[in-house]
């Protein structure tokens, strides 16, 4: 599955790093109440409020929510040897969705209401329902020890959570209609505190990520080369699922569920360049904040003056991108 064009990893990071600026500046100009905004922002209050209390705050926190899902994807995929693995292995976003319906059912509301302290409520319900459904996936399989016990184990919680979930959102009708704000994903009500908070995140798991990416590259060999390396792969592992954790949980809490994020970014890191997992946490993460931010864009311009949940868009981009790369890994095989 890799692309006939090699870059070079700081090629690539540079051409991300730059689209990214481009896409941070071009969102601060679109919105509902189009480019007037950003041209009248020095003169206008009001103007300048909406771009710089709006528009800057929702697309850097989409650049910042997709780079935690790319570092996650990365790290889920180097962790469990899967091509396939994504942020939401360990049941973390069904275990968010249980939070937040938890949470409207006891408060009320729409989960991305104006009122602060509804809107702590409900992003803190999702990143603590994220975090308990990874510690109860651990608790089945009784620690990292054993990658498929973990894996089935994350199944068998995401399916157990989200029936509940759904459960508590059809005894409440009104639960469910709040609903939809989450499960489609929104970029819409991100603040500068939410930004900051993201960014500390980030900045957290990255280095944790990078300090233990050559125990990324032992496991790519087997887990008993790695034991054989003397690599202490149980505590590792703990940091690692705690990393993966940590990253998917804040992005949730506060733009809801994004889908393909994180499975799609490391997938288009490793079909253009080749490097080692320091090289491929980091590009995936630039790679994430890339996808979501373009997405969030497209979602704001597609039926503008209205906007597409960013959700949909990265889940139809997302999903269209791996079966095309399904079809040419096909093709690739029938031609030989």
């Amino acid at each position: 599955m890799h692309s006939g064009v090699r870059w070079s990893p700081l090629g690539l990071a540079l051409t991300l790093l730059l689209l990214c600026t481009l896409g941070i500046a071009l969102g601060s100009a679109v919105g509902s109440t189009g480019v007037q905004s950003w041209l009248n922002a020095w003169q206008d209050s009001v103007a300048w409020q909406i771009v710089w209390d709006i528009r800057l705050p929702r697309t850097l926190g989409a650049w910042t929510a997709g780079a935690l899902l790319g570092l996650a994807g990365a790290v889920a995929q180097g962790l469990f040897r899967n091509p396939l693995a994504d942020p939401y292995l360990l049941g973390s976003a069904s275990g968010a969705s249980l939070g937040v319906a938890v949470a409207l059912a006891l408060l009320g509301g729409s989960p991305f209401a104006a009122e602060f302290l509804l809107r702590l409520g409900v992003t803190g319900a999702a990143f603590a329902g994220a975090v308990l459904a990874v510690l109860l996936t651990l608790l089945l399989s009784r620690g990292v020890q054993h990658t498929l016990r973990l894996l089935l184990a994350g199944v068998i919680v995401g399916v157990v959570l989200g029936a509940l979930a759904s459960l508590i959102s059809l005894m409440r009708p009104d639960v469910l209609q709040a609903m939809q704000g989450f499960l489609l994903g929104s970029t819409s009500f991100i603040s500068w505190a939410s930004c900051a908070l993201m960014w500390g995140v980030l900045v957290i798991c990255l280095a944790l990520a990078l300090a233990l990416s050559r125990v990324l590259d032992a496991l790519t060999l087997g887990e008993s080369t790695a034991l054989s390396l003397g690599l202490p792969l149980a505590p590792v592992r703990v940091v690692l699922v705690c990393v993966l954790a940590l990253a998917t949980g804040t992005a949730v809490a506060q733009t809801g569920l994004i889908a393909f994020v994180g499975l799609a970014a490391p997938h288009l890191v490793r079909s253009m360049v080749k490097a080692k997992h320091n090289g491929v946490l980091l590009l995936s993460a630039l790679m994430g904040g890339a996808l979501l931010l373009t997405a969030d864009l497209l979602a704001r311009m597609v039926i503008a003056p209205q906007e597409m949940p960013v959700g949909v868009l990265t889940a139809v981009l997302g999903g269209g991108y791996l079966l095309w790369l399904m079809y040419r890994s096909q093709h690739m095989r029938g031609a030989r």
